[in-house]
């Protein structure tokens, strides 16, 4: 059996009678890398917050470590890297000053901070920026130089809470590539992130919805054991008459844009075919393709609100 970095048990969180994150349970394996997903207000950050000790919990509680997040906080500060959704560098300080900052924070001795120093400037592709003002820095390389920052002390667990929120393509996915590493190095990540694309580089998934966790699994296992019918992709002239012209036949289970695409999620393939065909063409809407596609981790996680919404309904 895999060790856990993280443990996680019946974990909930109140603001009032507001609740934040609802007895929520899971694990992670070490070296794993695992995507926490959801949209806003979903309860992202504030398990984030407990699992790092920031913030205690009302009842349930985690082991991150191997210590108890609530009777043992400083013991897992002391073991984790955390890298916050917003910037958490100063960004009036140098490179090398905010470097040397979350050294001497970390227990670092001059030593250690010079060595690690080293891979930091590496990473961030700042070798030779050192004197730079940090708040002058394009996004991509802000992200970076933070990342190096919270595993300066080289923890066994970190912890990236929407990283690359605000950053380009590229530099998306050259983050990735660092994480990436960490994770070959026995490093366990956990990362939320609004970029469900990026959640297929996961080794595991888990989505929640209003505090609560409505599906967890691989990205493979996610859209095999949610996504059982056919999805077909409408490549058409006025996407968003298309969808309100088709969501409304009873064959049609789901639909969603995306982009200059409609996606329609049917029982019957040839049916919805002739019949997606026939209402666009008497509509005047023109289209080139229908074609059945694997479903996408957004196809996923529109259909589980969507069930979520028709519960609550």
């Amino acid at each position: 059996m895999p060790n856990h970095a993280i443990e996680v048990e019946n974990l909930t969180k109140k603001f009032g009678d507001f609740i934040a994150v609802d007895h929520v349970s899971f694990s992670v394996k070490e070296g794993e890398i695992f995507g926490f997903l959801g949209a806003n207000g979903a309860g992202k950050s504030t398990t984030i917050r407990m699992l790092c000790a920031i913030l205690e919990s009302t009842s349930g509680t985690a082991r991150v470590g191997g210590f108890d997040i609530n009777r043992e906080p400083d013991k897992v500060k002391e073991n984790i890297g955390y890298m916050s959704q917003r910037f958490s560098l100063y960004e009036d300080l140098t490179v090398d000053e905010n470097i040397n900052f979350y050294g001497r924070i970390y227990g670092l001795t001059a030593e250690q901070i010079e060595e690690r120093k080293k891979w930091v400037l590496d990473i961030a592709n700042l070798k030779g920026r050192q004197k730079s003002i940090t708040g002058t820095l394009p996004g991509g390389w802000k992200q970076r130089l933070a990342l190096g920052c919270a595993v300066l002390h080289q923890p066994k667990i970190v912890f990236l809470d929407e990283p690359t929120s605000g950053v380009d393509p590229v530099m998306r996915r050259r983050f990735w590539e660092l994480i990436n590493d960490l994770s070959s190095q026995g490093v366990t990540v956990l990362v939320t992130t609004h970029f469900l694309e990026e959640a297929e580089y996961c080794n595991n998934i888990m989505l929640i919805n209003a505090g609560k966790i409505i599906a967890i699994g691989s990205p493979k296992e996610l859209k095999h054991n949610y996504i059982t019918t056919p999805i077909l992709e409408v490549q058409c002239s006025n996407v968003i008459e298309a969808m309100t012209l088709v969501e409304k036949e009873p064959w049609s289970i789901e639909t969603s844009v995306f982009g200059t695409h409609l996606h329609v999620t049917v029982p019957d393939e040839t049916l919805a075919r002739k019949e997606i065909q026939r209402i666009l063409t008497e509509k005047g809407i023109s289209f080139k393709n229908i074609d059945r596609i694997t479903p996408s981790l957004e196809d996923v996680f529109i259909y589980l609100l969507d069930q979520e919404a028709k519960k609550a309904a």
